[in-house]
């Protein structure tokens, strides 16, 4: 009968799932707790991660504290800022305990450092049975805040014949009717300005030319680099043209680097359109985005860390309509004619500077369709929507700005610019 017993298999699956519903249920279980657990440190992340940040902010009193401190150490006030702003933000929440919050900022070399720490328990529901009732997650938040970083900003502006079109829909309507053209051709030769050129022309009957406004613009950032740094010696400013006549295009220095703004604002104020020597000279190739983004990279020198002023960052501020049009015959973007290579921007020689560790931020000033111009029509039109994109690609991420002059060049290079220097950074 023992026998009969042993050897006996109904029944089996009923048994067998009764021992084994336990381990699958848990297993379930856990699946479907960790889960949730992995979907509330997402949560308390972000809450720590918003806490930091706060806690060096442009307005708090961790930067104040900092930027009047004669040395390193700890900011006990901006620790209670971040803690009180983590808690602020997780009060209304439930389905989770915080066990332990710290958090700690700390001003060295320069630079300040903020850092939030969490440890929170996240109740179970299915794998309380396997015994599991609570599920522990931890993490941290690191920011860094550039206090007093030293930085060298070399403008680059696009002064080049497409740059005396006229600034706005309304100057570009004034300016048709007057002379047939929407560019103001700046024409000099030999020395002797053309008192009839469409660029006086221009002037005479109050139409403002994009590089007027970019001018405008460049000599503003010089007043609020002024009042943004911390020292006299914290920002140096060059300013660089694609050159001052057709016949002899190269990089122009306006300015060399300086910590002397004032000098930097009265020369950016300056700069003025190229000048041709006769309509339409060397076929009109003068905006040769590849070298003078070559040449730019000369003159910037080394990128340093910015902790010191021997060793400042160097950021290119690059301004442009994004149109190339250069003698180019091998490897343009674009159909040529004779060599002659119109193009949206050719990125790998803004790649080759980020590389080497330059900073580019670019402002595109948007490119006016000229739907009544047969040479925009035919050579520009097919790549009009190319040109921003091309443009951002150039930039490093988050420096890229479009404005068109009717919206303000002045205070989108000041936004930019202001974006470079106050952004804290997340690294961990």
């Amino acid at each position: 009968m023992l026998s009969r017993l042993l050897k006996n298999r109904s029944g089996n699956f009923g048994i067998l799932a009764a021992l084994l519903i336990v381990p699958v249920f848990g297993a379930a279980g856990l699946a479907l707790d960790y889960s949730n657990a992995i979907a509330v440190k997402a949560q308390i992340q972000g809450a720590a991660d918003a806490a930091a940040l706060a806690a060096v902010s442009e307005k708090s009193i961790g930067v104040q504290t900092a930027l009047e401190m004669s040395g390193d150490g700890e900011i006990s006030l901006a620790k209670a800022d971040a803690i009180s702003f983590f808690k602020a933000q997780l009060e209304n929440d439930t389905g989770f305990t915080v066990d332990e919050i710290d958090a700690k900022v700390v001003k060295k070399d320069g630079l300040l450092y903020s850092v939030v720490n969490y440890k929170v328990t996240v109740p179970t529901t299915l794998s309380r049975v396997l015994g599991k009732e609570l599920i522990q997650v931890a993490g941290q938040s690191t920011v860094e805040y550039q206090i007093e970083l030293y930085r060298d900003f070399y403008l680059l502006l696009d002064n080049t014949p497409s740059m005396g079109v006229a600034a706005t829909p309304a100057d570009v309507t004034k300016m048709v009717a007057e002379t047939g053209c929407a560019f103001a051709c700046h024409i000099v030769n030999n020395g002797v300005e053309d008192k009839n050129s469409f660029y006086n022309i221009a002037k005479n009957i109050g139409v403002t030319t994009r590089i007027n406004v970019v001018a405008q613009a460049a000599a503003a950032l010089m007043d609020t680099a002024k009042d943004s740094r911390k020292s006299s010696n914290q920002y140096r400013m060059a300013v660089y043209t694609f050159g001052e006549k057709a016949e002899d295009t190269k990089l122009l220095e306006v300015v060399k680097a300086t910590t002397n703004l004032n000098k930097a604002k009265q020369a950016a104020a300056e700069v003025d359109l190229m000048s041709i020597p006769y309509q339409n000279y060397d076929n009109d190739q003068q905006t040769d985005f590849d070298r003078a983004l070559t040449q730019i990279g000369d003159k910037m020198g080394t990128p340093g860390s910015g902790l010191t002023a021997s060793s400042p960052e160097k950021i290119l501020f690059f301004v442009s309509d994004g149109v190339g049009d250069s003698y180019k015959p091998a490897d343009c973007t674009k159909k040529t004619t004779g060599g002659r290579c119109q193009e949206p921007i050719d990125v790998k020689h803004c790649q080759a500077l980020k590389d080497d560790g330059f900073r580019i931020a670019v402002l595109y000033t948007t490119y006016l369709p000229l739907p009544d111009n047969d040479w925009y029509n035919d050579w520009i039109a097919p790549f009009q929507n190319q040109i921003p994109v091309k443009m951002k690609s150039c930039a490093s991420p988050g420096l890229f700005f479009e404005v068109s002059p009717t919206e303000g060049i002045s205070e989108a290079m000041t936004t930019l610019f202001k974006k470079i220097i106050n952004t804290p950074r997340l690294t961990g």
